[in-house]
């Protein structure tokens, strides 16, 4: 018995190692099991594409927000978001299916979610847009999706088929939830990637369901800020707030989110009887380990706050920007391997003066004011002027914060 557990961490841990930098942690969570009776959506990204901005689309049948590669300027790929009709989507990459397939066509998943935010109003239109998909799709995929009607599922997607997990059904889904890493249910077994990160994500996807804070919040600053580590059974967070640990680094590689994490997003969706127009994005653009959350709406428009937009004179969006610059100083060790290692007492430390224990109150402020707002929106839909301001209030918030705040 110990030989097996000793093989299976070595095997957990090697595939750590194997990742390349195109892999997510992501989740589905159906609203029957959301602290609030909202599904949800989120997706860790993690990609060579380290710089990236949100951008408003008016090019469909549905207007919609999406996650896009700053260098991207033309928008043709989406890697995440929702649209006018409450339909949302992001994904993640399976490295276990098309295995032995030698079709050329692949990385086609970002123009896919385009053309699905465009498009699709519910996980029926997309079943649609699967089935009358030109073949092969050039896909190797997770799609997780909710619906204004409360669907919720994922879609593992191949070149040729694609096999359909529903959050809503308790069969499958027993906690009311589903999470994918780099590994599909329907593709080769035993082959893929992320083994240790999916292990985490349940671990701590089953706390807050048990502590009945299955929320965006919690989403956010402790999923998205994970530091637990399933192989060791250490959460380090816990070991740096109380100065217990012994050195000031941890090897990132296999924590759910590490040196490839390039952004964070969560949609909410919403309750029978509101509008879809209320549908939520929570974006951390940038590296989520120093990147505060801001809310975003499909019916604020082109006004989303210029902080998350793409700037040409960077050539990339102003907090991605401003999060990189931090992350830096959480990985001091620029020479050969050194971005393996995190300096995590930058981030968290019993001084209570690291990067979360500095954003996270910001972030509070942020959600107390956003619950307040929709509470009175969900009674009267807000026009766009409305949206703008309270953009425009978040914005100051976020970046007052960074003007008065260093990382060093």
């Amino acid at each position: 018995m110990k030989t097996k557990h000793l093989l299976l961490i070595a095997f957990l841990i090697l595939s750590g190692l194997l990742t390349n930098a195109h892999a997510c942690t992501t989740a589905v969570i159906a609203a029957k099991n959301s602290t609030n009776g909202r599904s949800m959506i989120w997706k860790l990204r993690d990609t060579d594409n380290l710089e990236n901005a949100m951008r408003y689309f008016d090019d469909g049948k549905y207007n919609y927000l999406g996650l896009v590669n700053s260098k991207d300027t033309r928008g043709m790929n989406v890697w995440g978001g929702s649209n006018s009709a409450g339909f949302a989507i992001m994904n993640s990459a399976s490295y276990n299916v098309n295995v032995g397939d030698t079709t050329q066509l692949k990385d086609k998943e970002g123009v896919f979610m385009k053309l699905a935010l465009q498009t699709c109003a519910t996980l029926e239109d997309l079943e649609k847009l699967l089935e009358t998909y030109p073949k092969p799709r050039g896909q190797a995929s997770h799609y997780g999706v909710i619906d204004a009607n409360g669907g919720a599922a994922y879609y593992e997607v191949n070149n040729w088929t694609w096999t359909k997990f529903d959050a809503n059904d308790a069969e499958v889904a027993p906690n009311g939830y589903l999470i994918r890493t780099n590994y599909s249910e329907s593709g080769t077994e035993d082959k893929g990637h992320g083994y240790i990160r999916r292990e985490a994500a349940e671990k701590v996807f089953a706390k807050a369901l048990e502590n009945n804070k299955l929320d965006y919040r919690t989403v956010i600053q402790r999923f998205s800020r994970c530091t637990y580590h399933p192989v060791f059974g250490i959460n380090y967070r816990n070991k740096f707030e109380s100065g217990t640990n012994e050195s000031s680094f941890v090897a990132s590689d296999d924590l759910i989110t590490r040196h490839s994490s390039a952004s964070s997003i969560i949609v909410e969706g919403i309750k029978p009887g509101e509008s879809p127009t209320l549908t939520t994005i929570w974006i951390q653009i940038g590296y989520p380990n120093t990147s505060i959350a801001m809310p975003l709406w499909v019916e604020g428009g082109n006004n989303i706050p210029s902080i998350l937009q793409y700037d040409a004179d960077i050539k990339n969006s102003p907090l991605n920007e401003l999060a990189m610059k931090w992350k830096a100083v959480g990985y001091p060790l620029t020479r050969s391997d050194g971005y393996h290692y995190l300096k995590l007492d930058e981030l968290i430390n019993k001084n209570n003066n690291g990067f979360f224990q500095r954003i996270e109150p910001v972030e509070k402020e942020i959600f107390d004011k956003t619950d307040e707002i929709l509470a009175k929106w969900r009674n009267k839909n807000p026009s766009p002027s409305e949206i703008k301001d309270f953009y425009d209030w978040v914005e100051n918030i976020v970046t007052s914060f960074y003007k008065t705040n260093k990382p060093e």
